[in-house]
């Protein structure tokens, strides 16, 4: 697996050993990138449930300004520490404007210290855990990203499941067509009513 595009495209990324992440496919990374297009350079992310920490380190190497990435596993979280470092290091750059959260996303979006809101919000949960987590994860990240009217969220599901959360609007839905193949839905908040 590897950075698919911008400054630090073919980086090796560290993904832990066994099942339990499922990091996101390069082609729907380059996929989700090429809809995001010029939004990613200068934007804050958030990459939720962040496993490898794929979807964040691609929006850095495509010009994203910093984010934070958040995983409740210590040792999947020393893989996006590593990954990080190699991206950051390809590209020239302090890790400064970065940070790495070792918390449980829906806790984490719920407190109420976790600054700046984000432009690009990536939540790329365990497939399990959708029906459970995603009602209550978007309807947090409602409030969050009040401040952030235009703001994104980059949600990965399986094949063949939609998600339609009350505010939210998909703007768009890339791949997962099949009950094989993953997908991504792109939301955005719904118009406020009159």
């Amino acid at each position: 697996m590897r950075i698919s595009g911008g400054a630090a495209r073919g980086i090796p990324l560290r993904v832990p050993p066994g099942d339990a992440v499922r990091p996101a496919t390069d082609g729907l990374r380059q996929a989700v990138f090429s809809s995001l297009g010029p939004r990613v350079a200068g934007a804050l992310f958030w990459d939720l449930f962040a496993g490898s920490g794929a979807y964040g380190l691609e929006a850095l190497s495509r010009g994203a300004a910093g984010g934070i990435f958040v995983e409740k596993n210590p040792r999947t979280a020393a893989h996006i520490r590593a990954n990080l470092a190699a991206v950051d290091k390809s590209l020239g750059r302090e890790t400064a404007d970065c940070k790495i959260v070792p918390a449980e996303a829906l806790a984490w979006i719920a407190r109420e210290d976790i600054g700046s809101p984000a432009d690009l919000v990536f939540v790329d949960p365990p497939y399990a855990l959708i029906a459970g987590v995603a009602p209550a994860l978007l309807a947090n990240l409602a409030a969050r990203l009040a401040a952030k009217p235009e703001a994104l969220v980059i949600f990965e599901v399986p094949g063949g499941l939609e998600l339609a959360p009350p505010g939210w609007i998909c703007v768009k839905r890339l791949g997962g067509r099949s009950a094989r193949q993953p997908g991504v839905m792109i939301f955005k908040k719904a118009p406020a009513s009159p």
